[in-house]
């Protein structure tokens, strides 16, 4: 018993990172599936269509509302990690190519790390800060393109202002965390729902009337709302629970990564040696941002199996 259990914890946190790795990778299909399957022109529609019913469904399968304080912290977690978050990405990505929107937003882990300094009293942690930055450089690499469209100011504070919103409201689902009995479907429903009535004016606002919808889109739907929506809310807030907060953001450039490999399976696209470079550095701030230097220092200089560490 005792040579086993040193081992329990490291596996576990593996376990939890690599569930909720599952998020951002199923969030990296977005963009495929909006080009392929969804009607053009509607952005808005399909972020509203990816929370409020989602949000709905999950609410009539656990039946259970927010209580006093908790209907405010719902829906400001709601507005910010959904209902603000999604139009201002999809503003930054009208206004701006791609490739810059899409790293600017990959800033969001070096945001968090700042806010949990500030909001969680967290040590600073250089290692990790030095991660969140190389993967927006990697995410940057991979899929900036030369392009002849001009700078747009407000297209650049959208980007940033998307990842800022989803950076506070990851640290503030860390700082608050979850009240007493209350399960992550249940929490995801309320903050879904939240993110979904918020979008449903500025929808309405800016897109009007919804579009017409065929076979291919209800399906590009039904994959956003109940993939991409409900059941990744659910594993990333419940990773935000049990994991460190910093953790969880540098899994982030996963979506990204994710979105470039689909346009090379899918859509024929191709990476040249810059794009791979960026990409094998993405896939290494990821996976070292989840690991702590104190410990892998100690095991590198301390090299002793379990066993013998047990008779010290």
């Amino acid at each position: 018993m005792a040579v086993l259990s040193p081992s329990r914890p490291s596996t576990g946190r593996a376990g939890r990172t690599a569930i909720t790795a599952l998020a951002p990778a199923v969030w990296g299909t977005t963009y495929v599936v909006t080009t392929e399957f969804l009607p053009p022109g509607h952005p808005f529609f399909a972020a509203l269509l990816r929370a409020l019913p989602a949000g709905l469904i999950a609410l009539a399968i656990t039946r259970t509302l927010p209580r006093g304080m908790w209907w405010g912290r719902a829906a400001i977690l709601g507005v910010l990690n959904i209902g603000l978050f999604f139009p201002l990405l999809f503003v930054a990505a009208e206004r701006l190519p791609g490739g810059i929107a899409a790293t600017l937003a990959a800033s969001q882990p070096v945001i968090v790390v700042v806010l949990a300094v500030v909001l969680l009293r967290e040590r600073p942690s250089g290692w990790r800060t030095s991660w969140a930055v190389a993967g927006v450089v990697g995410v940057g690499l991979v899929v900036l393109r030369p392009s002849s469209a001009a700078f747009d100011l407000v297209g650049v504070f959208a980007a940033l202002g998307s990842a800022a919103s989803m950076a506070l409201g990851v640290t503030l689902t860390k700082r608050w965390g979850r009240p007493d009995g209350i399960g992550p479907t249940a929490y995801a429903s309320w903050l879904l729902t939240a993110g979904g009535l918020f979008l449903l004016p500025v929808t309405l606002i800016a897109e009007g009337a919804p579009p017409s919808v065929d076979g291919p889109a209800v399906l590009g739907y039904l994959w956003l709302g109940i993939v991409g929506g409900l059941l990744a809310y659910i594993v990333w807030f419940r990773g935000i629970a049990e994991l460190p907060v910093t953790s969880v953001a540098l899994l982030g450039p996963l979506s990204p990564i994710v979105a470039a490999l689909l346009g090379v399976l899918v859509l024929g696209e191709t990476l040249g040696p810059l794009q791979l470079a960026g990409f094998a550095l993405t896939v290494a701030a990821v996976t070292a941002g989840q690991l702590s230097p104190r410990s892998s220092r100690s095991a590198m200089e301390n090299p002793r199996t379990p066993k013998e560490r047990t008779h010290q």
